[in-house]
């Protein structure tokens, strides 16, 4: 397994400019990084020679390209359920074509996998909510298909089970996880480990972050520094070995300042010692 963590075009999260993310990774010996974009807009001729030039120049590996969309998008048990990803009607057409947009902008910067969170996807399969988001999905990784990219679904608003069902009933071989083992705790999902039995075999890329499980039902649970929530990271780390993951654990920490610099560190050293231990370097 190889560390990474997150790169981010734009937003709060950026922080300092794209080259100093870079340099960052550089300095703190992280080999990889997924590349984050809220805004098709910035998926530009120019913007890819920029990541292709430095991605060479610090000789970090971009992984995934984690692709947003436009319209709100609020995190909560609530509001997310009509704001997020390709489950609204209302905002479902123009995430789609955003969506190809981002696997035409991976294309172009060499990355071939693209990651999203599709939003709440219904537990109900005999509903036709649930038939209307599997027509969705097979235009857009029809589309990616065609274009030599992966769909990775991000896990956290669905069970396991869930999404399972999902990539089964779309039945396309392009189709992967980004397994976020604390998103599964924030949104009281699952079990990371347990989360391995049934959607291991289609992970592709994992994300290095923890959480604790929510106690107040109309919000998500809080992050928290990597060991310090319910992520039990020695199994996670173990079990991951022993399906024959080898890619990048990419850090994530949804916070800013010193303290992101402090926890990014502190997160580097847990996962380079549990590579070790698990023999997974």
């Amino acid at each position: 397994m190889k560390l990474g963590c997150m790169v981010h075009l734009e937003g709060r999260l950026a922080q300092v400019s794209l080259e100093e993310q870079f340099a960052r990774l550089k300095e703190f010996g992280i080999p990889t990084c997924q590349l984050n974009c809220w805004k098709p807009e910035l998926f530009t001729d120019e913007k890819a020679e920029e990541i292709k030039t430095l991605s060479a120049k610090y000789g970090i590996e971009i992984s995934a390209l984690w692709c947003g969309w436009s319209g709100p998008c609020t995190w909560n048990f609530y509001d997310g359920q009509t704001s997020l990803g390709l489950v609204p009607a209302a905002y479902r057409y123009q995430r789609m074509q955003e969506l190809m947009k981002g696997a035409l902008f991976a294309e172009k910067i060499g990355v071939t996998d693209v990651i999203t969170h599709c939003g709440y996807l219904p537990e109900n399969p005999v509903s036709t909510e649930y038939a209307e988001i599997i027509t969705a999905l097979k235009s857009v990784v029809k589309f990616y298909r065609e274009h030599g990219r992966w769909f990775l679904f991000e896990t956290g608003q669905e069970t396991p089970v869930t999404l399972l069902r999902v990539i089964t009933d779309l039945g396309i071989e392009n189709l992967g996880v980004n397994l976020d083992p604390a998103n599964l705790i924030l949104y009281g999902k699952g079990n990371p480990v347990d989360a391995l039995d049934v959607i291991g075999q289609y992970v592709r890329n994992v994300h290095g972050k923890d959480g604790l499980y929510p106690t107040d039902p109309r919000r998500l649970g809080r992050e928290v520094p990597m060991g310090e929530g319910k992520v039990n990271y020695p199994a996670f780390i173990k079990r991951l070995a022993e399906i024959g993951y080898d890619g990048p654990i990419t850090i994530e920490r949804e916070i800013t300042g010193e303290q992101q610099t402090a926890d990014i560190k502190m997160a580097c050293e847990l996962l380079t010692r549990l590579f070790a231990e698990n023999n997974a370097l």
